[in-house]
C-alpha cells in the first residue's frame, strides 16, 4: 500500500510539473546580445548615423565656405546661425522623434526621414538666397536626418545589453567615417563641379546609405502606442541622476561644437592654405572614429560614467593646455586628432549612459528629451564663439578659453553623476 502511495504521489507530482507553465521571460529583459538581426540593425544603423549625424561633421567645411562666397556680406554670427541651425534642428527634434518611435516604431520614421533628407540637399543644389539655404539646408534635411538619427540608436539599444556600448562604438563609428568622406567629397567636388554639383553627389551618396539603414535597421520590442503630454519629456529631470547627466552633457556639448565649427577658420588664422585647413576636419573626424569604438569596448569592462569622465576631463586638458597656448600649423592638426578622440566618446557613449538609467521601454522618450537640452546648447555654443573672436579682435583666445570652461564644467557633472550612482565609491564600475 505505501508503494502504491508514493507511485500515484510521485505521478501527480510529475502530472503538475507537466501541467504548470514555463515562467515566461520579459523581453524588455531578454537581450540577445548578438544575431544576425542585431547585428544587421548595427550596419543600418551605421549607414544611418553616417548621413545624418556625420554630415553635421561636415559644418566646419560650409562655414569656411559660406564665409568667402554666398554669405561673404555676413558677420560670422549670422552664417554661424545657418550651420549651426543644421544641429540644433536635429537635436531640437528629439523629443517628437523619440515619442513618435515609441509609438510607431522606426519604419515610418527612417522612410520619411529619407525622402526629406535627399530633398533637402537637392534643393540646397539651386539655393542662391539666404532664406533659401535656410529652408532647404537647415530645416527640411536636418529634420529627416534626426528622423534617421534617434531611430537608428534607439533601435540598437534593444538587442544589446552587455555589449552595448561597444555596440553603440560601432554605429557611431558610422559618423565618423561620413565625417571624413563627405566634407573631402564636398571639398573636392565644389573646386571641380562647383557647388550645386557638390551637394548633388553628396545627396546620392546618402540615398545609398538610406536605402541600407531602411532595409535593415529593426526594433526588437513591437511598438507601444500611448498617449502622453508635454509633463512626460520633463518629468526624468526629477530623477537625479538623469538631470546629473541632462547637465553634464548640455555644458559639454556646448563647448564641443565650437572646436568642430571654427576648426578650419581657425586653421587659415594661423597661417595654414585653405586646402590644408581644410583637412583638419576629416583628420578629426578620422581620430573621432577610434574614439568612439575604442572606448565603447572599455566602457564594457569599466563602466559607461567612468569613461565619460575620463574623456571630458581630457578634452579641458587638450583645450586649455594645448589649443589655447599654441599658434601653429602643428598645434592645430595635433590638436585637431587628440580632441577628435576625446570627444568621440561622446557620440558613442551618451546613448549608453541613458539606457543605463533609463527604462527601456521610455528610452525614445527620454532619448528625446536630453538631446533637446544639447540643441540649446549647439545653437547657442558657436554664435557664443563667433561672437567672442570678434570681441577679441579677430583672436581666437577667448573662444578657446570658454571652450575649456564648458569642457570642465561638462566633466564636473559627469563626475557628479558617476558618484551618486556609485554611492560615493570611486573605484566602483559605473
Amino acid at each position: 500500500m505505501e508503494k502504491e502511495t508514493d507511485i500515484t504521489d510521485s505521478t501527480c507530482e510529475s502530472k503538475l510539473e507537466e501541467a504548470s507553465p514555463e515562467p515566461k521571460v520579459d523581453p524588455l529583459q531578454d537581450f540577445p546580445d548578438g544575431g544576425l538581426q542585431a547585428w544587421l540593425t548595427v550596419l543600418g544603423a551605421f549607414c544611418g548615423l553616417f548621413s545624418s549625424f556625420g554630415w553635421i561633421n561636415c559644418v566646419g567645411v560650409f562655414q569656411s565656405y559660406y564665409q568667402t562666397h554666398q554669405l561673404k556680406d555676413k558677420s560670422a554670427s549670422t552664417y554661424c546661425i545657418l550651420v549651426l541651425m543644421n544641429s540644433e534642428l536635429i537635436e531640437s527634434k528629439g523629443p517628437f522623434v523619440g515619442r513618435a518611435f515609441d509609438h510607431w516604431g522606426p519604419r515610418h520614421l527612417l522612410l520619411i526621414g529619407s525622402f526629406m533628407n535627399v530633398f533637402g540637399l537637392m534643393m540646397a543644389s539651386l539655393s542662391s538666397k539666404y532664406y533659401q539655404f535656410i529652408l532647404a539646408q537647415a530645416i527640411c534635411s536636418p529634420i529627416g536626418e534626426a528622423m534617421i538619427l534617434y531611430p537608428s540608436f534607439a533601435c540598437v539599444s534593444t538587442w544589446f545589453r552587455k555589449k552595448r556600448t561597444s555596440a553603440m562604438g560601432i554605429v557611431a563609428a558610422g559618423s565618423s567615417l561620413g565625417g571624413v568622406v563627405l566634407p573631402i567629397i564636398v571639398d573636392r567636388s565644389i573646386e571641380h563641379v562647383g557647388f550645386p554639383w557638390a551637394m548633388r553627389i553628396c545627396a546620392f551618396v546618402m540615398l545609398g546609405m538610406h536605402v541600407v539603414a531602411n532595409l535593415t535597421v529593426k526594433s526588437r520590442l513591437p511598438p507601444r502606442p500611448t498617449s502622453v503630454g508635454l509633463a512626460a519629456f520633463v518629468r526624468p529631470f526629477a530623477e537625479t541622476p538623469f538631470l546629473l547627466t541632462a547637465l553634464a552633457v548640455f555644458f559639454y556639448s556646448m563647448g564641443m561644437f565650437i572646436p568642430i565649427t571654427f576648426m578650419v577658420t581657425y586653421g587659415t588664422h594661423v597661417g595654414m592654405s585653405t586646402s590644408l585647413a581644410g583637412y583638419l576636419v576629416p583628420i578629426f573626424n578620422a581620430a573621432s572614429g577610434m574614439g568612439r569604438i575604442l572606448p565603447g569596448f572599455i566602457a564594457d569592462k569599466v563602466g559607461n560614467y567612468n569613461v565619460s569622465t575620463c574623456a571630458a576631463c581630457l578634452s579641458t586638458i587638450f583645450t586649455l593646455a594645448l589649443w589655447l597656448p599654441g599658434h601653429s600649423h602643428a598645434t592645430a592638426i595635433l590638436y585637431a586628432a587628440l580632441f577628435g578622440m576625446s570627444s568621440g566618446s561622446y557620440t558613442s557613449i551618451t546613448p549608453a549612459l541613458l539606457a543605463q538609467i533609463s527604462p527601456l521601454s521610455d528610452i525614445g522618450l527620454r532619448s528625446g528629451s536630453i538631446y533637446a537640452c544639447t540643441s540649446v546648447a549647439a545653437l547657442a555654443g558657436s554664435p557664443i564663439g563667433g561672437a567672442l573672436i570678434e570681441a577679441a579682435g579677430g583672436s581666437y583666445w577667448k573662444l578657446q578659453v570658454f571652450t575649456g570652461v564648458m569642457f570642465f564644467t561638462g566633466t564636473v557633472f559627469y563626475f557628479a553623476t558617476k558618484m551618486y550612482l556609485a554611492n560615493g565609491n570611486f573605484w566602483k564600475k559605473v
